[in-house]
Parts: structure tokens; sequence; C-alpha cells
């Protein structure tokens, strides 16, 4: 009862740490790419034939409207038309990745005009040449390097936006797929798309294989493998940084304190890798789109549209962001301001024919690098783990009991016939002593009354011997008196032929005496077997006597047994009581502490939207300073330093709004923290 709840009060206090976010700033990182020169390109005749010049050293790009009008812009990456894809990945994907494997979500996006090479340097599959491939193979490869296929679990889902319905590549049968948003976390679920376990680098590619054969493309002017849909791969991944045996059994006799404590329970690292292929923007008068074609063109221009809507409306700090005017952007809200590691490369070509095209993608990028993302670590307890253990611990304690109170009940129909056998044998004992007392009573009797009678024959035959002896002394001695007087012959004859008869009397006599006292001495031997025979008969009665004593006994030893066995089994069923009754008390606590949490929760997530709108706020402010002080100091090279002067106390101003700011937002963390 004491180890049920204390296994209760873990429980509510892992409850109580179900969630762990570490929280960090970071803004979108943009990376641009420039398309090798193509046949087109280089026979499109004008001035000159590149609009865009690179400075890689300078991570520079300008973009020239004519021979004497440039302007110049700055990115995180600039990739030139040499750069290999193994560069392209490591400087624009690798960071994102290697962010999801630690717990972070992460995206990487490319945005493009039609023909730039967006599918070459996202999806190339790289079969004959694995130099070619592109981001998603090498960003799977090194996640299924970096997890343990043991422990940890990785999973892909491949989809395309296809005329603003959501298909699955997998499972092409599956189709206007709805999208779900977690009301609690506001995370974007696709529940109807096939998920495929990884196993290995090959099998990825098979799908990836198969999901480019189901998606839909088309030659164009502009290209003639055109995309004519978004592609979506979807990486989910589960880590445990600290494994623990799965197997492990919390026993009767386990710690259930130190098991079940939250500090050791198994924390899961869950993060998803979104790899976006957008379809390239086109104009219609360029592309030669008809038909079809052009209702697919339409619904990617429209789709493209809102996304740079909800770029601009972060950029600029909006309290709108119109993520639901599109499915893309619903799909995307975790990647431009939300909690995602988010890294776009845009991708554009040299020609001047299509500057108007590559000066949109590249203010696209511009604006994409002013949004700033609350990236979220979130370490989740495994408590499906968990349950699993304590619904092994319930299911043994449970068979434990059963168990028990079988052998209990076992033990009690073993006693039970014990018993019953034992007073039966008592019955048949005490019958059997009853009546072997009777026939050795009545034996008894009958050999002292056959003793008396031979000691009465014995005395009798030692009378008539004793008189015949006497007899046999008096005639010998009448007869000595006889011999002197008897001289005559005759007389002699007659004396001698008495003497005969009387010797022959005395023969008879002595022989007589002989047998008497030989039947005597029988009736002796058997007078001793007699006796013997009936100490023997008193001694089984007392061995007797005490079986029955010794069954007495073990009789009183197995009712006691039978008393304690009763109150155990009533011991455990009020024990079984109690659990019950503690189990209902511990799902009504849990109740109210999923409601705590759940509050909590709201309270915290209103914080974190404040914290965002603050920190953007901020990041806005820095961009004024910096774009302030540049001013400044283009206005003290020049003669006229008034105008220098007259902005310094602007400058302050900022900068005590600057500070009051971050007063505010250590406040708010403060505040954060203390819940």
């Amino acid at each position: 009862m004491g180890a049920l709840k204390l296994l209760g009060g873990a429980l509510l206090g892992a409850r109580g740490e179900a969630k762990e976010l570490v929280v960090d700033s970071e803004r979108v990182r943009v990376a641009i790419r420039l398309r090798p020169k193509n046949a087109d390109d280089v026979g499109y005749g004008t001035d000159f034939i590149d609009c865009i010049e690179l400075q890689p050293e300078l991570k520079r790009i300008k973009l020239r409207k004519n021979n004497w009008s440039s302007e110049s812009y700055r990115f995180d990456e600039v990739l030139t038309e040499n750069s290999s894809q193994k560069r392209v990945y490591e400087a624009v994907a690798k960071p994102v990745v290697e962010s999801v494997l630690h717990g972070y979500n992460g995206t990487v996006m490319a945005y493009g005009q039609t023909g730039t090479g967006k599918t070459y340097t996202v999806g190339k599959l790289g079969k004959d040449d694995p130099s070619e491939r592109g981001i998603m193979v090498r960003a799977v490869e090194d996640i299924l390097i970096d997890t343990s296929p043991g422990v940890d679990t990785v999973a892909v889902s491949y989809m395309q936006l296809y005329l603003e319905s959501i298909q699955d590549l997998l499972a092409p049968e599956k189709t206007n797929i709805p999208i779900v948003e977690d009301p609690k976390t506001g995370e974007v679920a696709l529940p109807g798309c096939t998920t495929v376990g990884i196993r290995d680098l090959d099998q990825f590619l098979e799908l990836l294989q198969i999901g480019e054969a189901n998606r839909h493309a088309a030659n164009t002017k502009l290209n003639t493998e055109s995309s004519r849909s978004h592609a979506i791969l979807m990486v989910h991944i589960q880590r445990s940084p600290e494994v623990k045996q799965e197997n492990e059994v919390l026993l009767p006799g386990n710690d259930i304190r130190s098991d079940l404590s939250s500090r050791n329970l198994r924390v899961l690292l869950k993060s998803k890798l979104l790899i976006v292929d957008l379809a390239g923007s086109e104009r219609i008068d360029k592309s030669g789109s008809e038909g079809r074609m052009l209702e697919e063109a339409k619904f990617i221009n429209l789709s493209l549209t809102s996304l740079g809507k909800c770029i601009n409306a972060l950029a600029e700090n909006s309290p709108h962001i119109p993520t639901r005017d599109s499915k893309l952007t619903r799909l995307l809200r975790d990647s431009f301001g939300g909690t995602a590691r988010t890294s776009l490369i845009i991708t554009v070509g040299p020609s001047a024919r299509h500057y108007s095209e590559t000066a949109s993608t590249i203010m696209f990028g511009q604006r994409a690098m002013k949004v700033v993302n609350i990236v979220k670590l979130k370490e989740e307890f495994d408590y499906e783990s968990l349950c699993r253990k304590l619904e092994y611990q319930i299911d043994y304690l449970t068979s434990e009991m059963e168990r028990q109170k079988k052998h209990r009940d076992d033990e009690k129909v073993q006693m039970e016939q014990r018993l019953n056998e034992c007073q039966m044998s008592l019955v048949e004992a005490e019958n059997n002593y009853s009546l072997k007392s009777e026939h050795l009573e009545r034996e008894s009797t009958h050999l002292e009354l056959e003793n008396k009678k031979l000691l009465e024959e014995l005395n009798l035959l030692k009378d008539q011997n004793s008189a015949m002896s006497e007899e046999l002394v008096h005639l010998e001695m009448h007869l000595k008196q006889n011999k002197h007087q008897l001289e005559s012959s005759t007389y002699q004859k007659v004396l001698a032929d008495t003497t005969q008869m009387y010797e022959k009397k005395m023969v008879e006599l002595i022989k007589q005496v002989e047998q008497e006292e030989s039947h005597s001495s029988d009736l002796e031997g058997q007078l001793m077997e007699m006796r013997k025979h009936l100490i023997d008969s008193e001694t089984s009665i007392q061995v007797q006597t005490n079986t029955v004593d010794e069954l007495n006994s073990k009789l009183h030893s197995i009712s006691k047994l039978n008393e304690e066995a009763a109150s155990k089994i009533l011991f455990l069923e009020e024990t079984n009581s109690e659990l019950l009754s503690t189990k209902e008390l511990l799902t009504e606590e849990l109740k109210v502490v999923q409601h705590k949490l759940l509050a909590e929760e709201r309270q915290r997530k209103g914080l974190e939207d404040e914290i965002i709108k603050l920190k953007r706020l901020l990041y806005d402010n820095h961009a004024e300073i910096e774009d302030k002080s540049l001013c400044k100091d283009a206005s003290l090279v020049k003669p006229a330093s008034g105008f220098g002067q007259m902005n310094l106390p602007k400058s302050s101003k900022s900068r005590e709004t600057l500070s009051s700011q971050r007063a505010t937002i250590a406040k708010i963390f403060e505040e954060g923290i203390t819940l």
C-alpha cells in the first residue's frame, strides 16, 4: 500500500515536470545560389549578359539594372555557380540538421524563379554520381549516421501541395489531406499522410524515387522539367539522450522512489525537419502556360504570394499574420515566426532577361532575413515507457496477488482435506482403539481366569504329590519293619510280590508326579507367555494413545493454520480494496494536475508571445539604430556638421527606449522563470 502511494506521488511529480523548454531567438538564415549559364542565357543578346555580380568573400551581391545602375545586397551565404552540392549543403542545411538532431525543429526551403535549380539543389537523388546528391539525401544520410537504430527512430513523410490540395507522394491514392493544428501548442500535423520508418539510406532513396515519380511536372518555355507543385519532405526524429533498459521491470522489491523520480525518467527529444522544394514563380507571358498548366501556374503564384505576404507582415512586425490565406503558409507556420530554426536558399539565374523575377526573388530573401524565430528545445518525458512499466508492474502485482490467493486457496483446500483425513483417521483410530481395548480386556480376563484355574490345578497336584510322597515314605518304613519279621519263604514270596506290586505303584506314582511336574512347567510357561502378551498389549495401547494425542495436536495446529489463512485472505481483500480506492484518488489528482498544467501552459504561451513581440521590436530598434549610425557617419564626412548634432538627441532617445525595452523583456523572463 505504501509503495503504491509513493508511486502515485512520483507520477504526480513527474507530471509537474512534463516539459522543459529551452528558448532562444534566431532570425532566418538566407543564402543565395547562382545558376550557371545555359544556352538560352548565352543566346540572349543584350548590352550585358549578367545582371548578377557575386562577391562571396564579402557575402554580398550586386544586382545591375543596366550598365551604370546597380544595387548591393548582403546575405548570410553567397554561393557561386561553381559551388558544389556538398558546399551548398554544408552552408545552408547542415547547421539546421545538427540542431534537429539536438531536439529543435528545423526547416530548409528553396525559393526562386522557375528553372533556376531549386529541385536540383534540394531533391537531386544522385544515384549515378553521389557528388550530385541534393539537400534531402544528404540531410537524411547525416541523420541516419548520428542516430542509433536500436534506440532512436527516424520516419519520413513525403507530400506535395498541388492545386491547393495536399497529396501523399508515397501513397498517391491519398488526396486532399486535412491539416490539423494542436490547440495547445499550435503545431501543425498531417495525420492522414503515410509515415515510413527509415532503416538505411537505400530505403530512403527508393521512397524518394517513388515520390518523385508521383510528383507533377511539365515542360514549359522556361523549364523542360518544371515542377507544378510544392514538395515537402517531413522527417520525424525521436531520440533519447539518456538510454535506459526498456525491459527493466519494476518489481515490488525494487526502490520505487529512485526508479520513478522525475530525474531518472527517460527523456525523449522529438524534433521535426521540413525540407521544402517550392514550385518556381513564373510569368505567364514568358512560360507560355495554357489550359491545365495555366491553372497550375495560377495556384503556384497564389500560394507564393500568400507566403510573401506573411514574410512581409513578419518583417514589419504586423500584429496580424495572414497564415490562413493558403495551405502552404499554414504548413510553414512554424518555419517563419514560429519555433523552428529556418534556413532559406534562394536561387537566381544570371540572365538580364529575367531581371524583374531575379529582383523579386532577392527582395523576398532580404525580407525573410528580418524574420525572427523563437527556437525552442522540447524535452518530453517518455510517459509511454513509464506507463508500460507501471502497467507491467500492476499486472505483475495483480497476478502475484491472484497467484498467492490461489496458493492460499489451494493450501486451504489441502488443509481441509488433511483435516478431514486426520478426523477420519482419528475416528478410525478411536474405533480401533476401543475395539482393541475391549478385545484385550476380554482376553486379559480370560487369561486371568485360566491362570487361576492352572494355579488351582497346580496346587492340587502339589498336594497329591506330597501325599503320595508321604505314602511312599510310609510304605518304605512299613516294608523295612515287615522285612525283619518275615523269614519264611512263603511269607517272603508274598512279601516279594507285595514289594514288587508297591514298587510298580511307586514307579507309576513317580511317572505321574513327573508328568504333573512337566504339565505344571508347561502351564507356568503359558502363564509367562500370557503375561508377556499382556505387557505387549498394554504397550500397544500406550503407543496408540500417544498416536491419538499426536493426531489431536496436529489437528489443533491445522485448525490454527486454517484460521491464519482465513485472516490473510481477509487482509489481502482489504488491501485490494484500499489499492482500488487509492487508484481512484490518484486518477482524480492527475486530472486536477492536468488542468493546472493546461492553465500554466496557456499563461506561458501568452508570455512567450509577448516576448516574441518585444524581441522583434528590439531587433527593429537595433536595425534602426544601425541605420541611423550609418547616416551619422555619412553626415560627419560632409562639411555641414550641424545635421549630425541634430541627430544626437534622437539617437540617445532611441537608446533610452532600447534600455527600457530590455528591462521589460528581463522582467517578463523573470516572471516566466517564476512560473
